[in-house]
């Protein structure tokens, strides 16, 4: 159905903790990528599920020289390890530096997360964590393919305003992509902010209609709540109830209100891809 590539313009957000709690509760199978040019974190924060640390060979690194040679979308799997709780995850480069080994390469896993959701064999959506795009960071190309780019930002005067300028800048790059906003009928640009539980409500209003009078073509799409704790859970470092964390419970609003929003358009793009393929074949 999709590809949602997430990503912030400057600081740390919590781009990480967004997507992997979004992901933890996706309505479909969900692959997480790590695909942050400075490198993931999820090797150092969480377990494989066989209770050891995850490989950090396997994931965006092993997949480049696969990539060089094509990439079918099903070929994603062989790179992905499970965490511990059963969230599939293509673990993210271990420094900067490795990034150069993905030089070229963006596009093509834009398309082969995109086309995911479409295969035969194991369809899934794929939620990307991009990092921080501010400068010339190759995650963008990653954006032309994806379905929806989350800007997650924090509710300081400066974050707002970075985010608002940000959603200006992007927003004539994913358009009339393969999956962008001319296939949507909809804004491929949203914002999720990460605020207190109790100020979230009034502080998405105001900072959607900042977004819409600065015609940048962004929307709130939804807020993940400030939760520390929850964010410790998450990442395994602490114990407790995490289905009940006010984090896990803001990230369940969020997937519901996106596939409220958007899924119908997916689901209609992936079944108009699947009989442009079929005829295609066809007319060989």
């Amino acid at each position: 159905m999709a590809l949602i590539a997430l990503a912030a313009d400057k600081g740390s957000p919590g781009v990480t903790t967004a997507a992997v709690a979004l992901a933890a509760v996706w309505p479909r199978r969900v692959l997480l990528a790590e695909a942050d040019p400075a490198g993931g974190d999820l090797v150092y924060r969480s377990a494989a599920a066989h209770g050891g640390p995850l490989n950090p060979n396997t994931g965006m690194l092993s997949i480049a020289a696969t990539a060089r040679r094509g990439l079918v979308p099903d070929q994603l799997w062989d790179h992905v390890q499970p965490l511990s709780g059963g969230l599939e995850v293509l673990v993210g480069l271990g420094i900067a530096e490795q990034a150069a080994g993905l030089t070229g390469l963006w596009p093509t896993l834009g398309h082969a997360f995109a086309s995911l959701a479409d295969s035969p064999h194991a369809p899934a959506d794929v939620i990307a964590d991009c990092g921080r795009i501010s400068g010339d960071t190759p995650a963008v190309e990653l954006f032309p393919h994806a379905s929806l780019v989350l800007l997650i930002s924090r509710t300081e005067p400066e974050a707002l305003a970075r985010v608002r300028d940000r959603a200006a800048a992007l927003a004539g790059k994913p358009h009339g992509g393969p999956r962008g906003a001319a296939t949507l009928g909809n804004p491929v640009i949203g914002v999720v902010l990460v605020a207190d539980t109790g100020d979230a409500a009034k502080l998405a209003s105001q900072v959607n209609d900042m977004l819409v009078h600065a015609q940048t073509g962004a929307r709130v799409v939804g807020t993940l709540a400030d939760d520390p704790a929850g964010a410790e859970q998450l990442a395994g470092r602490r114990r407790g109830r995490l289905d009940k964390s006010l984090l896990i419970r803001s990230a369940r609003k969020v997937t519901a209100d996106v596939y409220q929003q958007y899924g119908a358009a997916w689901a209609a793009t992936s079944a108009q891809d699947r009989q442009a393929h079929q005829g295609h074949g066809a007319g060989r």
